[in-house]
């Protein structure tokens, strides 16, 4: 499950694509240091294809399988059809299901598990992501949508934060 076999399952999708098209695609960077609920990103301007590590560690197989033909088929359509296609429009989705073989799935599967902390209002609990808890941490203010009163961290019954 090491970054080489992430590069070399990007390598085998260009290799298909290549054998299929008849020409060369230009090859990405590859990082490993995406974060969150997304799987992967495709940053074309940047020349760089990002992936979750710990999805990629968590779900190795399916991840390999599918999130990286779904990144590289981002990288194909827009060096084949050009800057101004929509991300998940019909060429994308030609290249999923006819170059990969894949359904044209906008989002993955995979059970993304986040660290909530538990706020209070005057009417209710919330429970925060952690980089909305860091936000608050560093002075930012949320209100609820509800009763308008600010968002205090930790429980009505006082659990420290954590939930």
């Amino acid at each position: 499950m090491s970054k080489e076999v992430l590069d070399r399952a990007v390598e085998a999708c260009f290799q298909k694509a290549e054998a299929q098209f008849g020409r060369r695609f230009s090859r990405p960077r590859v990082t490993l240091d995406l974060r969150g609920r997304a799987a992967g990103q495709a940053h074309m301007g940047k020349g760089l294809l990002r992936f979750n590590r710990a999805m990629y560690l968590a779900n190795h197989q399916a991840f390999i399988d599918e999130v990286v033909p779904h990144e590289v088929a981002h990288w194909l359509a827009w060096q084949l059809h050009g800057p101004r296609i929509q991300p998940h429009g019909p060429q994308w989705q030609g290249l999923m299901t006819g170059l990969f073989g894949l359904p044209a799935k906008r989002t993955h599967d995979f059970d993304v598990q986040e660290q909530t902390f538990s706020y209070h209002c005057g009417c209710r609990q919330h429970q925060l992501t952690i980089r909305r808890h860091n936000k608050v941490l560093r002075g930012e203010r949320y209100l609820c949508r509800r009763c308008g009163e600010p968002l205090n961290p930790g429980s009505a019954g006082g659990d420290g934060g954590l939930a």
